[in-house]
């Protein structure tokens, strides 16, 4: 079973992202699903548990020690918040406090029911930016994602991981025909180099042939990998991976390995070709301006072309954990997306154990 992926992205990479990259090591970029940190049917909820977890995973992956240790978790949010005590300030730090820093994790959410709605109820994907309603809904969309990028941001320091917010916008991101035409990730990678966090959002940005439009935080995903060459991408969602076909279906059955090749072809190889359907449908909320789960297979496929691994998984489970600490064997779930030139991680797992 084969599928092709074009990327309107250069793979060239300028000298001067190269010489910065080369400054600071990137293990991991993670994308939060919107679906996997927010009650996407409820406007503006934050999933709390969900993200509560996905945070001390976090923390786990980029620094196991702090775990180990089982100290006290110096937080950095000290900023009041309805209903909750600040947990700590700054007479709890001392020189030998310990921080999750220089971690080499860039994190990305989604937007899940923070600024898809305003988006999608005022078209600013679809462009027009010189329409009043349109305007306005550029505005409210940024006012939503924002405010989402602040609380996971505040949920990251409250676990000791020293998070730092990044709007696309606002470092000059812009589109021209909804592909990326300007994206420095100078920003990202002083932020690194300084022992910082960074985390971006799915963003409202320039268009400069249609006015505006919704930049996802798949597309910055692909975009950031391509220049900064991690490890490997993990995608946490709010199901186990990709399936055959819509996952509430009980017949759904979970594609567990995917390959792609230096065409940008990608074929199912775990479960085999036969025991799947011929067409992997996919479905997309109707509010979703992004593109939804098909977005997030097209644009693995391209980070996967590169050679470097992306994992899919359930949001808060051990695979999760897994996922995000590189560590896949058998007993895994999720879904890989590889080169077709790599040795799968399943194979690298076992000839590890032998």
């Amino acid at each position: 079973m084969e599928f092709h992926s074009e990327s309107p992205i250069s793979m060239e990479v300028p000298s001067s992202i190269q010489a910065l990259a080369q400054h600071k090591h990137v293990r991991c970029i993670v994308k939060l699903g919107g679906a996997a940190i927010t009650c996407k049917n409820e406007l503006e909820r934050i999933n709390e548990e969900s993200l509560v977890v996905v945070c001390s995973q976090l923390r786990e992956a980029m620094n196991p020690e702090t775990v180990e240790s089982q100290g006290k978790v110096l937080g950095m949010d000290w900023s009041r918040r309805l209903g909750a005590s600040i947990d700590s300030f700054a007479d709890d730090f001392d020189v030998d406090s310990t921080l999750v820093s220089d971690s080499g994790f860039i994190i990305v959410h989604g937007a899940g029911s923070f600024g898809h709605f305003q988006a999608s109820r005022t078209g600013v994907n679809k462009g027009g930016l010189h329409l009043p309603l349109v305007k306005a809904g550029f505005v409210a969309t940024r006012i939503s994602v924002t405010s989402l990028n602040l609380e996971i941001v505040r949920a990251l320091a409250r676990e000791g991981i020293t998070a730092v917010g990044i709007s696309p916008f606002a470092c000059g991101w812009s589109t021209q025909g909804r592909n990326i035409a300007c994206a420095d990730v100078s920003q990202i990678t002083k932020a690194l180099c300084a022992g910082f966090v960074p985390v971006l959002h799915g963003d409202a940005v320039i268009d400069h042939s249609q006015g505006c439009t919704i930049l996802s935080g798949d597309v910055i995903i692909r975009h950031l990998a391509q220049h900064l060459l991690p490890e490997y991408v993990v995608f946490l969602t709010d199901v186990l991976g990709v399936y055959d076909r819509p996952p509430t279906n009980p017949n759904a059955r979970l594609l567990r390995e995917i390959t792609v090749d230096e065409e940008g072809n990608w074929s199912i190889i775990n479960p085999t070709p036969g025991d799947v359907e011929k067409q992997v449908e996919i479905t997309v909320a109707s509010h979703d301006t992004t593109g939804g789960m098909e977005t997030k297979i097209l644009e693995a496929a391209v980070i996967a072309k590169l050679g470097i691994n992306v994992y899919i998984t359930k949001v808060g489970t051990e695979h999760s954990l897994r996922a995000l600490k590189g560590e896949i064997t058998d007993d895994w779930l999720g879904t890989v997306i590889r080169s077709s030139k790599k040795l799968s991680p399943y194979t690298e797992a076992s000839l590890e154990t032998t």
